[in-house]
């Protein structure tokens, strides 16, 4: 018997897009600390689930329990107000801007210059932002910190995407496609830095059509095929073979 509840609890969940149905009847429970990997051929439903989740959807059918309370989100904002943090492919950095100003982006403090104007405190979020990638063992130079997104490597700005929603207090992280053009060096450290996360007792929803990712950072893997659930193995139980299988129907 479970010493808790677990942080998310989904059940029976749908979602129709016009006559296209493309979630349902989908449930799963998510522990603090745990790791769930999404697999699923495109069009499984994937996308459709963790936008429900996160807030950019609102689901038809079915509910979602947050840490024991019915979950109603009207917009991404208020996800991420919850502690539900959502890492797209594309990372959602601003290039132009330095490691400190991404973290806070949107949400930049301020000091008085002078005691009277008022001006976006840098120093104080490159602090910040530092504090939080040595907090996850993240390696980058303090030098790059003052340098623009661009200039870092792909597995530094994906880096910078977990720090940015860790220092904002994240309880639970969907990471949609992590590894994805990422070479097979950056790939290990992004594997390495979900682990330090789940020790930290951060729960992660993680989505990969790699199945060597998914088997290398799961606990658990929940498999969709057309907008439904068609399978739930333990890491234990799980091979690239039977993952597979299930994806495809055979």
């Amino acid at each position: 018997m479970k010493a808790e509840a677990p942080l998310l609890r989904c059940r029976g969940l749908g979602k129709r897009f016009g006559g296209v149905r493309a979630l349902e009847g989908v449930g799963f429970e998510l522990d603090r600390g745990e790791v769930l990997a999404l697999a699923g051929d495109n069009g499984a439903g994937k996308s459709t689930l963790i936008k429900i989740i996160s807030g950019v959807y609102r689901p038809d059918e079915g509910e979602i329990l947050y840490d024991g309370v019915p979950l109603h989100f009207d917009n991404p904002r208020a996800a991420r107000d919850a502690g539900i943090e959502t890492i797209y492919q594309d990372l959602a950095l601003a290039d132009n801007l330095d490691v400190g100003a991404n973290v806070f982006l949107g949400r930049e403090p301020e000091a008085r210059f002078l005691g009277l104007l008022p001006r976006i405190d840098r120093k104080r979020m490159r602090a910040a932002a530092h504090q939080v990638l040595e907090t996850l063992e993240i390696d980058i130079p303090p030098s790059k910190l003052t340098e623009p997104v661009r200039n870092l490597s792909g597995g530094q700005r994906q880096a910078v995407a977990i720090g940015r929603a860790i220092f904002w207090k994240a309880r639970l992280l969907i990471m949609d496609e992590p590894t994805a053009a990422l070479g097979v060096p950056e790939q290990r450290k992004v594997r390495e830095l979900v682990h330090r996360l789940r020790q930290q007792g951060v729960a992660i929803i993680f989505i990969s059509h790699n199945l060597q990712d998914i088997l290398a950072v799961a606990d658990r893997i929940l498999v969709l095929r057309r907008g439904r659930k068609v399978g739930e193995l333990s890491r234990a139980e799980a091979t690239g073979d039977e993952i597979v299988r299930l994806m495809v129907g055979g």
